[in-house]
């Protein structure tokens, strides 16, 4: 029997905003923050964000659930000039790094892990915040989607611009969304490939995995 879509949106509640306690699920989207000067917002949101080359979990991007901790960098830097970046994160297969000199600290890619992640209070000395981490180990995994903070109206109008030119300019990609990963359609990441349909009202082609979508007749 074939479905006929003709509008619709769904209501659910929102898992990938999880307290900074929270263990987040492999294979889950997450929120995530990144804390960065203003012309580094310009380079991510522009170019994607590029692998450290070490750090206190080894090599990758260093994020956090807590828009707090975000807020904090870049370290020792005017408030003028910190922006805290918004992203929707792929965090794959995650690690829990909990204890200093985790015998894990920084091969966790290497065993076959995406992101590590260290809990909030977890009393490791490498943290003296005790604040929430996240090191995601491939940047593709991470995409802006907002701005959480910036030092004024007139920049964070700049960045939502540069955001928007970005989303648009990766809809209208030639490269193939299987290759990619990314549903050309509804533009989440595909575990598998997402079966698409014309729409009965208005003839445009979505997603059956859209959370939404209203068409004019």
């Amino acid at each position: 029997m074939e479905v006929e879509f003709y509008g619709w949106e769904v209501f659910y509640d929102d898992g990938h905003h999880l307290s900074a306690e929270q263990e987040p699920k492999t294979g889950q989207t997450y929120t995530m923050y990144h804390g960065t000067s203003v012309q580094n917002a310009r380079n991510i949101i522009t170019a994607g964000f590029q692998q450290s080359r070490d750090g206190m979990l080894g090599p990758g991007v260093y994020i956090s659930r807590n828009q707090k901790k975000a807020e904090r960098y870049p370290l020792n830097s005017a408030k003028t000039d910190r922006v805290v970046l918004k992203l929707q994160v792929d965090a794959g297969k995650v690690k829990k790094i909990d204890t200093d000199n985790h015998p894990m600290q920084k091969t966790w890619h290497a065993n076959g892990y995406d992101t590590a992640w260290v809990p909030p209070n977890c009393g490791m000395k490498a943290v003296p915040s005790g604040l929430e981490e996240d090191c995601v180990w491939d940047p593709n995994r991470i995409e802006v989607v907002d701005i959480a903070l910036a030092p004024d109206q007139s920049i964070t109008a700049e960045l939502k611009g540069l955001i928007s030119g970005a989303q648009r300019n990766k809809g209208t990609s030639t490269k193939p969304p299987q290759q990619a990963g990314i549903c050309g359609v509804c533009r989440k990441r595909m575990a598998i490939l997402h079966q698409t349909e014309t729409c009965w009202g208005c003839g445009k082609n979505i997603c059956i995995f859209m959370t939404k979508h209203k068409c004019r007749v």
